[in-house]
C-alpha cells in the first residue's frame, strides 16, 4: 500500500513538473513574442518620426519658397511712364514721403514719375542740408541735379574749399557711394560777371577750378571712386536765372552734381532718418 502511494506521488510530482515546464516554455515563448512585437513597434515608430522629419523639412521648404517668392514680388519693378523702374517697396516708401511734402507743391505732381521726383528731391535736401534755399534739387527722367550754392562751398573769389562744406560734402559723398556703378558730374557755374586775376584768367578758369577742387575732395577724402567722376566748367553761361540782380547772381554762383540713381539703393540709403 505503501508502494502504491509512493508510486502516486512521485507521478503527481513528474506530471506536476511537465506542467511547469509547459508554462514556463509558453510564456518564455510570449516573452520572446512581445520582445518581437516591441522591437517592431520601436522600428515603426522610428520609422514614423523619419517620415514627419521629412514632412516637416518639406513643409518649411515650401514655406521658404513661398516667402521668397513674395519678397520676390514685393521688389518686383514697374514701369514709370516709360522712363524709370521702380520697386513696389520703394513706392511704398514713396508714398510715405509724399506725405511729409507740402500739398501745394504736390499738387503740382501730375503723374507718377513727377511724384517720384518730388520724394527724391525732398528726401535729398533733407538728407544733404538744412539749407533750403542754398539747395536745388531738379531730376529729369531719373537723373538727379543738386545746385549748391557757392558760399555753401567756398569763401568769396576762391576755388579752396571751405571748411564749412565738410558737412555738405560728406553727405553727398555717402550718396554717391551708395551706388559705385554710376556716373558724377561735378560742374562750376559762375555769375555773369567778368574777372581777370593772377589766379584766373577769366570764368571758364573759375568754373574749372571749383569744379576740379571738389572733386579731388570726393576722391582723397570721401574715398569716391575717380573712375566715376568728372569734373567741368561751365563758367557763367548756364544761369538758373537772369544775372540782374545781386540775389540772382548769387543764385547763379553754384556747384552743381549731376548723378544718376539706382532708385532702390537711393531710398534705401536716405530711409534710415527721412521714410
Amino acid at each position: 500500500m505503501k508502494k502504491v502511494t509512493l508510486v502516486g506521488l512521485m507521478g503527481m510530482v513528474v506530471l506536476a513538473s511537465c506542467v511547469s515546464k509547459k508554462k514556463y516554455v509558453a510564456l518564455e515563448g510570449d516573452l520572446s513574442n512581445t520582445k518581437s512585437m516591441l522591437t517592431k513597434t520601436q522600428v515603426e515608430k522610428e520609422e514614423l518620426e523619419s517620415k514627419v522629419s521629412k514632412i516637416e523639412a518639406r513643409v518649411a521648404e515650401y514655406n521658404e519658397k513661398i516667402n521668397s517668392l513674395q519678397e520676390i514680388n514685393d521688389s518686383q519693378y514697374s514701369s514709370i511712364d516709360d522712363v524709370a523702374v521702380m520697386s513696389n517697396n520703394t513706392k511704398k516708401k514713396m508714398r510715405a514721403t509724399l506725405a511729409k511734402i507740402d500739398p501745394s507743391e504736390l499738387a503740382k505732381a501730375q503723374t507718377l514719375e513727377d511724384s517720384m521726383n518730388l520724394a527724391i528731391s525732398y528726401n535729398l535736401k533733407k538728407s544733404i542740408s538744412d539749407e533750403d534755399d542754398d539747395v536745388i534739387v531738379d531730376i529729369n527722367k531719373t537723373v538727379v541735379m543738386i545746385n549748391i550754392s557757392d558760399k555753401l562751398l567756398f569763401n568769396s573769389g576762391s576755388y579752396r574749399v571751405s571748411n564749412k562744406a565738410n558737412t555738405i560734402l560728406a553727405k553727398l559723398a555717402e550718396v554717391i557711394n551708395s551706388e559705385p556703378s554710376m556716373e558724377v558730374m561735378v560742374e562750376g557755374h559762375t555769375d555773369s560777371r567778368t574777372i581777370s586775376t593772377e589766379m584766373f584768367q577769366d570764368n571758364w578758369d573759375l568754373s574749372v577750378k571749383r569744379a576740379t577742387s571738389i572733386v579731388r575732395l570726393l576722391q582723397n577724402k570721401y574715398n569716391v571712386d575717380p573712375a566715376n567722376l568728372i569734373a567741368a566748367g561751365r563758367s557763367s553761361y548756364m544761369p538758373l536765372v537772369e544775372n540782374n540782380s545781386k540775389e540772382n547772381m548769387a543764385i547763379n554762383r553754384r556747384t552743381r552734381i549731376v548723378i544718376i540713381p539706382n532708385l532702390d539703393k537711393f531710398f534705401a540709403l536716405l530711409d534710415a532718418e527721412s521714410l
